[in-house]
């Protein structure tokens, strides 16, 4: 496993399975989040923000293609869905045209049952670092700004900024998905490793200074939403 712990959502309704999956996944140093059903499901992707997914394919009350659908489909604004999330199909479907099916709309694999576990793992971990590898590697643009996350390097109209390490990690994790507003809790969480908000100024102070630092540049780009969180837009200053 990698230093940062990755978090998975697991959605399967065979009690069997469900807590067999539970449990190794846990022993290898995932954090789980377990779901059953189609509606528990599209509420934990929507209250949390998983790493990767595992969608059984048949559900007690729907389909994991049909929830694969909802997250493809989702803005990541109007919907607290990810649409980028990263998804491994489980189905006893063995067919071709399944397999395909599963793919089209958007599955990063698809694993047919019975599997191995171990192989299961591993395609787990395979999609987790292709996830990965496309943020680290690809530079991000965003209006005038640009960020390399490999060189850990941002600037604006090709000035560069001066960013401490967490301010960095914070415009970065604004930066993959502009349009969308990221929870205090998100941010907390995924930047600075807190599994709770509490009374912490930090996110607070760190999203001042960085507003400020791009503030000379010319733009507002990091927008506080009241009550919620942050996003990032791309904009003169007002």
């Amino acid at each position: 496993m990698d230093e940062v712990t990755c978090t998975l959502l697991l959605v399967e309704d065979d009690p069997v399975i469900r807590v067999f999956l539970a449990d190794n996944l846990s022993a290898d140093g995932y954090e789980l989040i377990v779901t059953e059903c189609f509606e528990e499901a599209l509420q934990a992707l929507e209250r949390e923000r998983p790493d990767l997914a595992v969608f059984d394919v048949h559900l007690p009350d729907g389909s994991g293609l049909d929830l694969l659908r909802r997250v493809r489909g989702a803005d990541g604004v109007a919907s607290r869905l990810d649409p980028s999330l990263p998804i491994v199909m489980l189905s006893g479907a063995a067919e071709e045209l399944d397999r395909l099916r599963g793919l089209e709309r958007g599955a990063d694999d698809y694993v047919v049952k019975p599997f191995s576990y171990a192989e299961l793992r591993l395609r787990i971990a395979a999609v987790l670092r292709r996830a990965r590898t496309r943020v680290q590697l690809g530079t991000m643009r965003v209006g005038s700004l640009e960020l390399d996350p490999a060189g850990r390097a941002a600037s604006v109209r090709g000035r560069r900024l001066e960013l401490s390490a967490k301010e960095f990690a914070l415009l970065r994790m604004l930066a993959s998905a502009p349009t969308r507003v990221f929870t205090k809790d998100e941010l907390l969480r995924d930047v600075w490793g807190f599994r709770a908000a509490g009374s912490t100024r930090t996110l607070d102070s760190h999203a001042c200074r960085l507003r400020q630092k791009l503030r000379e540049q010319g733009d507002e780009f990091v927008v506080n939403v009241w009550g919620v969180g942050y996003r990032l837009v791309d904009g003169p200053a007002s």
